[in-house]
């Protein structure tokens, strides 16, 4: 008897049907990944005329960014292999890439939920409103920045096979980004040169610059250029490691 193998758009498209209804009977870490850069940009309202609103909706959005990435990405991936669920689709004739891909698309819509709500409380909280071309480059930049934090979640998940682990592995780096994001706002006399530098070029650092800049076209400048190559080839380090390292099961 022939076996019918399935298009690979059929099957993604399989994929994605499965696991956007995953995502949402987990509606509720859902709401918790949006809530956070919420509440931190309503909490922000203050320092908004001294710092500016691209500042508050950057910071916000980063850290919106670093918990899809980190907290949802990987503890996801990480579950699921750890309940054979990977194994068992490998089995299955679906290239290996549209398993993961499908993943990834998962959480970039993720990403651009949690772009869209900020926009929207920072419109109607704080009042702060972008430039068509400003919307347009945030969400561009917006990607770029997450797929930093996917695949530094891939390179999680990579090296480390225990679900329990990797959970508290991406706590503690989700951690340490938060604080990078607070060391980011002091000035440079109170930190140093050389921590200065760190925080500015530290994953955090460069998608904070670019969401920045990309909110205000005009104040693109070199430094931004400089950053937003230093976010794709952050991206391209851990992708690699991430899928060198990957398995597919806990064994």
């Amino acid at each position: 008897m022939e076996t019918i193998i399935p298009k690979t758009s059929t099957a993604l498209a399989t994929l994605l049907r499965a696991d956007f209804t995953t995502q949402w009977r987990n509606r509720r870490a859902v709401i918790l990944t949006l809530i956070v850069p919420v509440i931190i940009l309503v909490s922000w309202k203050g320092l908004i005329p001294i710092f500016g609103g691209p500042f508050a909706l950057s910071n916000s959005i980063t850290i919106g960014l670093v918990a899809s990435g980190l907290m949802g990405y990987s503890n996801s991936i990480a579950r699921d292999r750890d309940k054979g669920i990977f194994q068992r689709l490998r089995v299955a004739p679906v290239p290996s890439w549209a398993i993961m891909g499908s993943r990834l698309l998962v959480q970039l819509a993720m990403i651009l939920m949690v772009v869209t709500a900020v926009f929207i409380v920072g419109n109607q909280y704080d009042k702060i409103t972008l430039t068509p071309a400003g919307y347009v480059l945030s969400y561009f930049t917006a990607i770029l920045g997450g797929m930093v934090y996917l695949s530094l979640g891939q390179m999680i998940v990579g090296r480390i096979q225990n679900p329990e682990t990797v959970n508290s592995t991406s706590r503690l780096i989700y951690f340490v980004f938060i604080m990078v994001g607070m060391f980011s706002e002091l000035s440079l006399d109170k930190i140093g040169k050389q921590i200065h530098d760190i925080v500015i070029w530290s994953p955090y650092g460069t998608v904070k610059t670019m969401l920045a800049a990309s909110m205000e076209p005009a104040k693109w400048n070199n430094d931004t250029t400089m950053a937003l190559l230093a976010t794709v080839l952050y991206t391209i380090v851990f992708s690699t490691l991430g899928i060198k390292w990957f398995k597919w099961n806990t064994k």
